[in-house]
């Protein structure tokens, strides 16, 4: 028997979609200049630490919502997106996901 026919497919690196895309912009903005990879890992380091280890960190959805937290405090504090405006738009997908009927493209209205 070959090979081939006794391996399973690899399991998937991000169990969301939007895992990965936090991850992406993530890199992308450290790709731009927009922070150093260190300072981004200590603070989401700090951020791990302080979510404690009664959660599951393990790369499920409260691992990347640390994630997007850290993401967004440090943008924040460069000036690069204020927790207001987070928040608008945030509230903004929300309603746009929520009204949008089954197997349509979810649209985002102007804010």
């Amino acid at each position: 028997m070959s090979d081939c026919l006794t391996h399973s497919a690899p399991e998937p690196v991000f169990v969301e979609p939007w895992h990965a895309q936090v991850f992406a912009v993530t890199v992308a903005l450290n790709e731009a200049g927009r922070f150093d990879w260190s300072d981004w890992a200590a603070r989401f380091s700090q951020t791990l630490k302080r979510h404690g280890l009664d959660r599951e960190l393990d790369g499920g959805d409260d691992y990347f919502h640390a994630w997007l937290e850290t993401l967004e405090s440090l943008l924040a504090e460069h000036g690069e997106a204020a927790p207001a405006d987070v928040d608008t738009m945030k509230n903004a997908w929300e309603d746009a996901y929520l009204t949008t009927p089954h197997g349509q493209p979810v649209r985002l209205a102007p804010v």
